[in-house]
């Protein structure tokens, strides 16, 4: 695939605002941590990291969209670029996994929760989280099968990996994951289906008693409704691209890099630029942070522009001043 500058500043615009929009989740989801706790919160951190990370992986590959063709990436750094670019999106996929099966172990146990997802736990899941992660991306570095037997540059995932490496991560990781997601889904909804009805009773009761209350809505089904919004964003972003690869793994004679690589590839990426909106949009508490964060610039430039308006009145008092000094003198002498 030749070097295309359209598609680079494309490229460098996505990694700016995924760096950007990670990057403030993360730092409204520390600030929640550091108020009230949670490992469900460390989950949703290690996501915004994940994304993070990935946003500036890609940016390494923007300096070769926009480079000149005659000086190309060596294969070795374009083979680490890459390697890179899939352990992040590798991060980001498993720690939707994960945050999926906290959500279902919640709602399937909310009494023993607490005691099965304690803070140990939750720092061996997301090692063992990264640790197959990196394992994933440079899987093709060890791998001949994996590699592409010619290079020849711009840097690009398929100018270095082979379709067989989709094709392996497909049939091994994202379908088997996408069935998992698809069990999670339909075992909490029909828990939160039967929490709803328990409430509806017991409302039901206290109305007949005479101490009705208004209907509420429950916790379980917003939970839900989050792991739903997360599995959907990640099946339509990345699906395309693993599909089309194996297509490709499958018909040799068939040319869909170009495909691939600059419309498949971008939206599957784009991935990482919805999670974090996404969770400002859909959870309440970091939406709320999100919002506090805000108040608390505004009021940071408020008082800097009234510090700098202070720091400027008394030099405009003093320039008066002597100017009417230097008016009044000759008068004086007259």
């Amino acid at each position: 695939m030749e070097s295309s500058f359209p598609f680079g500043v494309i490229l460098a615009v996505l990694a700016s605002l995924i760096i950007a929009a990670n990057a403030l989740v993360a730092v409204a989801v520390l600030l929640l941590i550091h108020k009230n706790g949670g490992v469900n919160l460390c989950f949703t951190l290690n996501l915004a990291v994940a994304d993070t990370l990935l946003g500036v992986a890609i940016s390494g590959i923007v300096t070769d969209q926009l480079s000149s063709p005659a000086q190309p990436t060596k294969k070795t750094l374009c083979s680490l670029r890459m390697a890179f670019v899939t352990s992040s999106a590798a991060a980001s996929v498993l720690t939707v996994m994960l945050i999926a099966f906290d959500r279902y172990l919640a709602i399937k146990q909310p009494l023993r929760y607490f005691q099965i997802m304690n803070g140990l736990v939750a720092g061996a899941c997301l090692a063992g989280l990264w640790l197959v992660s990196y394992l994933i991306g440079f899987l093709p570095l060890g791998i001949p099968m994996f590699q592409q037997t010619t290079y020849q540059g711009p840097c690009s995932f398929f100018a270095v990996f082979h379709p067989r490496f989709v094709l392996t991560l497909s049939c091994i990781g994202f379908f088997p994951a996408l069935l998992l997601f698809v069990f999670f889904y339909c075992d909490m909804l029909k828990i939160a289906s039967a929490h709803s009805q328990q409430i509806r009773k017991m409302e039901h009761a206290g109305a007949m008693a005479g101490a009705y209350q208004s209907p509420r809505t429950p916790s379980d089904f917003k939970a839900v409704l989050t792991v739903v919004v997360l599995i959907g964003s990640f099946t339509l972003s990345w699906t395309p691209f693993l599909i089309t690869g194996i297509v490709q793994a499958a018909c040799q004679e068939c040319h869909l890099y170009i495909v691939l690589e600059r419309y498949l590839w971008l939206l599957g990426v784009c991935n990482s630029l919805l999670n974090p909106l996404i969770y400002a949009y859909w959870q309440k508490e970091v939406r709320q942070q999100l919002y506090q964060m805000a108040l608390g610039v505004k009021k940071g430039l408020a008082s800097l522009l009234l510090l700098l308006g202070r720091d400027g009145g008394p030099e405009v008092s003093r320039e008066s001043s002597c100017h009417v000094a230097t008016v009044s003198h000759p008068q004086l002498d007259g």
